[in-house]
C-alpha cells in the first residue's frame, strides 16, 4: 500500500508508528504484518482456491474457462465467486479454450465481372464426361508454413483431373491447377468451371485463361459454402483421411510422399510415379511439367 511507504517515511523520522497509524485510522498489527511478509487470510484463502482452479482446469485438458471452472467448485461445495476465480485464473495465466475466430478466406474481386451460378447446386453425376468441373482452394499447415492446395474435380466421373500446390495463393495456384486439367483431359470448348467467389477465380487472368480454353466460368453466391459443396466435401475427405493424420515437416513432403499418393489424387505403384516426383526448387505443381495423367480418382 502506499500508506505503508508513510508510515515507514515517518518512523525513519522518529515519529510514533502508533500515532501515524492512528491519525490515518488503520491498523498498527496490519502494517507489521505486510511489512514482516505474513501472508493476510485473504491471501492464504486465494492460494489454496488457486490450487484447487489449477487442478479443475487440468482435468478439463486445459478447456475450462472461468465460468465453468466456478460451476465445478460450486458442485464440489467450495464457497466463491466468478469474480475471484476470474482474477486468480487471470494472475495464474489460466484461460479456457474458445473457438477461433471467424476468418474470412473467400474475397471477391470487386472489379471482376460477374458471373452466374450454372450448377445450382446439382452437383450429381452427368452423362458426359468433362463437361462440368469445379475448383476450390484449402490450407495446409506445414512447419515451414501455409501451403495451398487447388484442385480441380469432374463432376461426372468424381475425377480430380488438376491439382496444384503452393506456398501462396496467388492467381497462378489456380491457373497451374486448371491448367493441368487442360493437360490431362483436353475438354471440349463450353466446359463450365464452377468456384467460390475468391478473388483468384474472379480475376481478369483466370478469366482470360478460362476463355482461351473455351471453359465457361461460374461461381456461387458469396458465403455460401454448399454452393461449392462437392469441392469441400473433398477436401474434408483428404484432410481426415490424410493431412490430418501427421505432421508435415516441409511443403516439398506433401508433393514427395504424401498428396501424390493419396486415393484422391493419384493411385498408382510408386515406382510409377519416381519419374514424376519434384527434386528441387519451390513447391509449385504446373501442368507443363507433368505428362498427361487419366488415373487420378477421387
Amino acid at each position: 500500500m502506499k500508506l505503508d511507504s508513510f508510515i515507514e517515511a515517518e518512523k525513519i523520522a522518529g515519529h510514533s508508528v502508533a500515532k501515524t497509524c492512528g491519525l490515518f485510522e488503520v491498523s498498527r498489527s496490519a502494517y507489521y504484518e505486510r511489512k514482516n511478509g505474513v501472508p493476510s487470510d485473504r491471501q492464504v484463502g486465494d492460494a489454496e482456491l488457486t490450487k484447487k482452479i489449477v487442478a479443475i482446469h487440468d482435468e478439463s485438458k486445459g478447456t475450462y474457462g472461468a465460468p465453468r471452472v466456478h460451476q465445478t467448485l460450486r458442485q464440489r461445495q467450495v464457497a466463491c465467486g466468478k469474480r475471484r476465480v476470474t482474477r486468480l485464473m487471470r494472475i495464474a495465466g489460466l484461460e479456457g479454450r474458445c473457438k477461433k475466430r471467424w476468418r474470412t478466406t473467400t474475397v471477391a474481386d470487386p472489379e471482376a465481372e460477374a458471373a452466374r451460378d450454372l450448377i445450382q447446386r446439382h452437383f450429381g453425376p452427368c452423362d458426359q464426361l468433362d463437361r462440368r468441373y469445379v475448383g476450390d482452394i484449402t490450407y495446409i499447415n506445414t512447419w515451414e508454413g501455409w501451403a495451398y492446395l487447388a484442385t480441380v474435380i469432374d463432376l461426372a466421373s468424381r475425377k480430380v483431373v488438376g491439382w496444384a500446390l503452393a506456398d501462396h495463393m496467388r492467381t497462378e495456384l489456380v491457373e497451374d491447377a486448371l491448367s493441368m486439367a487442360f493437360a490431362n483431359r483436353a475438354p471440349e470448348a463450353g466446359v463450365v468451371f464452377h468456384s467460390d467467389r475468391g478473388c483468384q477465380y474472379t480475376s481478369k487472368d483466370f478469366a482470360d485463361l478460362a476463355q482461351a480454353n473455351g471453359v465457361v466460368l461460374s461461381v456461387g453466391r458469396k458465403g455460401e459454402c454448399w454452393d461449392n459443396a462437392r469441392g469441400e466435401s473433398f477436401f474434408a475427405t483428404i484432410k481426415r483421411e490424410l493431412i490430418d493424420t501427421r505432421a508435415w515437416p516441409t511443403r516439398a513432403g506433401l508433393t514427395a510422399t504424401g498428396l501424390r499418393v493419396h486415393r484422391g489424387l493419384v493411385q498408382h505403384p510408386q515406382a510409377a510415379l519416381e519419374p514424376r516426383l519434384p527434386q528441387s526448387g519451390p513447391v509449385r505443381s504446373t501442368a507443363p511439367q507433368r505428362q498427361p495423367s487419366s488415373s487420378m480418382i477421387n
